[in-house]
Formats: structure tokens, sequence, C-alpha cells
């Protein structure tokens, strides 16, 4: 199959000018290096990190001007000559920070986010190295699949990074964004107790719907931490949570949190300076943990356990097309979205 020499994407060119600043242009289509796929993006999806970066908020490396987005998958096209993982027609899988291969993340693996610091997803072909991709779960599409490069390691980090969940153990999710609603599935596929916050009553439904076991409505109960505590055997507290709130929900889950429990510091969205001291996590015997996304090697685990229990990402009813993915962004940023916000690109 010939390859076009151009093709359509979308450019972030300012941190300063908000969604102005996200450029719509013809590029040129990549051509692969010796160690390299190139990839015909099918699916995208947006994450609360690709809004701010345009508007300079983004507390990591960022290398302007670059192609807008982490999350896409779809077919190898071309691999180079050193390539010995890939041929052409597998579907694949973009990986959030390219050289966070295993283990703990370090600077360097920090500094290679896609969208931030390489070119991303917002366009019809991407070059990656094939250490930079995974093979998409067979029981995905190429929609569902690109929720699950930022979204769905994320929260496979927060149950599995540092200290497994297992079966029998609780988990408090917070609202229904994409690392949350993740969560949920993730934790009851692993055989655990969900406790959900939202503050809504319809959206309290759909996380039934999903498998939670206990939705409280935060804006109903205010003290909803002590409340998540009362539910869990001898009061003794939840072993997880997925922390989305910031300083507007971390005093809560410090509530309730177990003993040598596990707080996975995901976003702010209430605000960045939190209001408890850090030095309760002592009085709370717990762990705080800041959480960015996660390794080539909790990904694939991730993709195996989403295929064996053929779990499907929430993404949201409208699906957005490439040429209108700055609604996309207008769209997730009013808050008009259940899931993850998907993007085809044809």
């Amino acid at each position: 199959m010939s390859l076009p020499s151009t093709q359509p994407q979308w450019v972030v060119t300012s941190k300063e000018k908000g969604f102005d600043g996200l450029i719509k242009e013809q590029g040129p289509v990549p051509k692969p290096g010796d160690n390299d796929v190139l990839v015909r993006l099918r699916g995208a999806s947006l994450n609360y990190r690709d809004l701010i970066i345009p508007q300079g908020k983004y507390p990591f490396p960022i290398n302007l001007p670059v192609v807008a987005a982490s999350d896409g998958a779809g077919e190898v096209v071309a691999v180079g000559s050193k390539v010995t993982k890939w041929k052409k027609g597998d579907k694949v899988t973009t990986l959030f920070n390219q050289w966070h291969q295993f283990g703990d993340i370090d600077v360097r693996a920090a500094s290679s986010g896609l969208g931030g610091v390489f070119d991303g997803t917002l366009r019809q072909y991407g070059v990656f190295h094939e250490d930079g991709v995974v093979r998409t779960p067979s029981n995905l599409n190429d929609v569902e699949a690109a929720t699950l490069v930022c979204a769905g390691v994320t929260s496979w980090n927060a149950l599995y990074g540092l200290k497994a969940l297992k079966p029998g153990q609780w988990v408090l999710t917070q609202g229904t964004g994409g690392v949350s609603l993740f969560a949920l599935q993730f934790a009851k596929a692993g055989g655990a107790k969900v406790i959900a916050t939202t503050s809504s009553k319809e959206k309290a439904e759909m996380l039934k719907k999903l498998g939670a076991d206990h939705v409280i409505n935060y804006r109903e109960d205010p003290n909803w931490g002590e409340t998540a505590r009362k539910l869990t055997p001898n009061n003794q507290g939840v072993d997880h949570i997925i922390e989305v709130g910031g300083a507007g929900t971390l005093g809560q889950s410090m509530v309730a949190i177990k003993y040598e429990g596990i707080i996975s510091i995901i976003g702010f969205l209430g605000g960045a300076q939190p209001k408890e001291s850090i030095l309760e996590t002592l009085s709370r015997i717990c762990t705080v943990r800041g959480v960015y996304v996660g390794s080539r090697q909790l990904m694939e685990d991730m993709c195996a356990a989403i295929e064996a229990n053929n779990i499907h990402p929430v993404v949201d009813k409208t699906i957005f097309t490439l040429d209108q993915a700055k609604e996309a962004y207008e769209y997730m940023w009013a808050q008009k979205h259940f899931g993850k916000v998907g993007i085809k690109i044809e």
C-alpha cells in the first residue's frame, strides 16, 4: 500500500493561548527508523492532561510545538529494518511515557511523554520505537484501546504498582472520570469491594451498573470518609483510595483509609494545596503516593487482564472525528462527558 506524504494533525503551539493554541495543520507522514514502527492511527482519546497543556498548567516537561494527545491505537503499516517485535497488520496501542519500560519511573522516563515532549496521536500516522507500543487487547476496538494509554495504566498502577490489590480488599473511587471508572472495573475484576463517590443520582446509577457495591453522594454527605469507613468490616477502612480531588477530598480520604492502606493521588480537581499536613500520614499509618501513569510492563499486565476478563472501557456516547478534535477538548472541559472522550480517526 502506498502511503501519503502529508497528513492532517493537531499541534499545540503555545501554553499561553488555551485552546486557541491548538492548531490543525498539514504535516509530514513520518518515516520509521531502523528500530521504529509506523502506525496508522485509528482511535484516540483525551485526558485532563491534554486540556491543561495548552493552558500552561501541566507540571511535567513539554516541548512545543508538539502533536497533541498521548492516547492512540491502530495498526502497524511499516517496520524498520531491525524491528523484531512487530509486523505489518499488528494491532497496537501507544505507551504514554515512551522510555518507561520497567520498574520505577525516573527523570528520563518522565521526560518522554507523548503529546508533551514527543509528537502524539491526533494525526493519521505516527512513528514510535518498537518498545513504545503494546499489543492491543483483542476484545477492544481502536477507540476503546486508545483510552487505556493514560487513564487505564494510571489506575492499574494505583491498584497493582506498589502493593497489589488482593481479592476481598476494599477500594474507594472518586467521581466518574476515566481513572476512577477504570479502577472500579479493575477492582471488581480482582475480587475487591468498591465504594464510589459522586454528586449525581444519575451517575450513581451508572456506577452501580458497573459493579460498585456502595455509592456515596458527597454533596449530601460531606463526611463521606467516615461513612466509607463504616461500610468496611469492623470499621477498619479501605485498602486503596483513588484520589482525584486533591485539596477538596484528601481530608476525607485520610479518614477513610485503613492502617497501611494506600492513597494514590492521581489529580487535584479540587485544588492543589492540601489543607491536611502530610504528617497526618503518621497518625493514619498510611502511604500517600503520587502516580504518573506506568511502565510498559504494567501496561502489558493490564492488557492481559482486560482480555482475560473481557473488560470494556467506559467511553462517552459522543465520539468525535479528527476534524472535531477541538470540539472534543471543549466538550470535555465543559464536563459534559461520562467516561472517556473518544476520537475516531478516519
